[in-house]
């Protein structure tokens, strides 16, 4: 392959590979690193500043110094972008080659193309999925699996807007260097998908929208702004044109909404309730705060929680204020093609859960599987009938203070031997699936990703650095755990028969222990994860 200066490829290059690395997609890769590199780090930075200070004890609450943002009335985010007036489903999932064609034709509105949380970064999967979504917008994509069973698109105008999400601020790619360090792993999943299928987009009459995750600041939004701005004058379309809807996944992120539809307003295509990424994002921000900030056992957490419930109705209040979108959290379930009873009562959860989403005035909502497609679909036309969205709809009857949101004692709930050995099992199953280069996973009929593994570590984390009992009165301790971790991998093993893969089972529980009973704290358990990717 031939290379600008200063980059270089250390991944393999594999059949048409240089389609997507091409010395011009380089070259732009390079550019926006260079010029937001620097940025990048001083917001990482101020990130664990921040954390440490929240250590400390100081308070979590609304900025004083953006005040006038969010007391200013006049302001307003861009019109909905061509393709995201009606987002009422949205189905999310990696972007491998079969899945990319079923999302498609899943009958949602948009598709979620998922380079974060439900991907492994394996460098065969970053660079495959660009050369999927390539092929998909030019219609020359199918797949035959092990079955025979073959796939390919519906009708244009039956297909899913594609919006991608690529990795966090805080992930690096480490088979691609810029001057010898590391390229952002936000720039090339941004970079590569906009380089090569901003145009192809607009030909199409929609245009390249993305979902920004794990964001902690507005000024983390500035700057992906600011990317926006660079990467539309380096190709040569409007300013504007590039559409953005924000994860609000985080606990620091809630307390600045406004802010962020600020900084991206003219890019900017709503907000987002990142319901798991949220719940590990409170459990990381307070994980040393004592009792008054241990959740119950994840599967009882529910959206009706009144810390959660502070979150959401405040965040639809936000987004329809500023004539954004607001859309709703991920429906988990996977349909059991053998046992019709778990299947009635999930999914009569799933639709309580989306008409209450519908019925508090999302204008959409996240699905799992095509499966659930339907059901959100009632829901939300149940509410919107024939109108695209509910923007309309402000909620002023909303208020919602700093306490409010920070009320997790208040969540009903306990912590039992049951819930202990699921947060096991889960994070033994997803982390010996991501290493070996699958993202989601579906365990125990829901489907799981990063963000759960992270909840079901961080809280065994949390139980243990802060001396919780279980419901029968034993302490949670690292003894316990150990014990617990040995006993689940049987389980596991005995499950799986023959095909139980020890070597890769021995290297996920080595990785939980290390997330989940070491002093220190991993930020991200895929950061010491990515570390034994190839």
């Amino acid at each position: 392959m031939q290379l600008p200066e200063g980059v270089e490829v250390l991944g393999p290059i594999h059949e048409r590979y240089e389609e997507v690395l091409s010395v011009e997609a380089l070259e732009f890769l390079a550019d926006l690193q260079r010029r937001f590199a620097a940025d990048r780090g001083d917001l990482l930075a101020a990130r664990a500043r921040r954390q440490t200070e929240l250590d400390a004890g100081s308070p979590l609450e609304f900025l004083p110094e953006t005040e006038s943002v969010r007391q200013d009335p006049d302001w307003r985010v861009a019109e909905p972008a061509p393709g995201l007036v009606d987002r009422r489903v949205e189905i999310t999932g990696p972007t491998d080659r079969k899945m990319t064609i079923n999302a498609l034709n899943s009958g949602a509105k948009v598709w979620l193309a998922d380079f974060e949380d439900a991907n492994a970064p394996l460098w065969e999967n970053q660079v495959g999925g660009q050369l999927n979504l390539m092929d998909a917008l030019d219609r020359r994509i199918d797949f035959r699996d092990e079955k025979g069973k073959e796939y390919a698109l519906r009708p244009a105008d039956e297909l899913a807007t594609i919006v991608v999400r690529p990795r966090g601020w805080h992930l690096p790619e480490k088979h691609l260097l810029v001057d010898g360090e590391p390229i952002s792993a936000s720039l090339f999943d941004f970079g590569l998908y906009f380089f090569h299928c901003a145009r192809r987009q607009l030909d199409r009459g929609a245009g390249p929208y993305f979902y920004l995750p794990k964001l902690q600041h507005h000024l983390e939004a500035r700057l992906w702004n600011e990317v926006f701005v660079r990467a539309q004058e380096l190709v040569g379309i409007p300013r504007g044109t590039i559409r953005a809807t924000v994860l609000i996944e985080t606990i620091p992120a809630a307390f600045c909404m406004e802010e962020i539809l600020y900084e991206l307003r003219e890019h900017s295509a709503g907000l987002n309730a990142g319901r798991w990424d949220y719940l590990f994002s409170v459990i990381k921000t307070f994980r040393t705060r004592g009792r008054d900030f241990v959740l119950p056992e994840r599967n009882t957490v529910t959206m009706t929680a009144p810390f959660m419930r502070a979150y959401t109705e405040l965040l639809v209040s936000t987004c329809h204020r500023r004539g954004a979108h607001a859309i709703g959290g991920m429906a988990a379930f996977i349909p059991s093609r053998r046992d019709p009873a778990v299947n009635e009562q999930a999914l009569a959860k799933v639709r309580q859960d989306k008409r209450r989403e519908a019925g508090d005035g999302f204008d959409g909502s996240w699905v799992a599987h095509p499966d659930l497609v339907p059901i959100c679909r009632e829901e939300f036309d149940a509410v919107l009938g024939d109108r695209p969205n509910q923007l309309d709809r402000l909620r002023d009857d909303v208020s919602v203070s700093a306490a409010e949101l920070l009320d997790v004692a208040a969540t009903p709930g306990e912590i039992t031997e049951a819930g202990l050995r699921n947060n096991i099992s889960v994070g033994l199953q997803y982390l010996a699936a991501w290493l070996g280069g699958n993202g989601a996973v579906a365990i125990y009929n829901l489907m799981e990703d990063a963000a759960t593994a992270e909840i079901s570590r961080s809280q065994v984390w949390q139980w243990v650095h802060n001396d919780i009992r279980l419901a029968d009165g034993r302490t949670v301790t690292g003894h316990l755990v150990n014990d617990l971790i040995e006993e689940e991998l049987a389980a596991i093993a005995d499950a799986a028969g023959e095909s139980f893969d020890a070597a890769g089972f021995a290297q996920a529980a080595a990785l939980f222990r290390q997330v989940a009973l070491a002093e220190h704290y991993e930020e991200f358990l895929t950061l010491p994860a990515y570390d034994q990717l190839r």
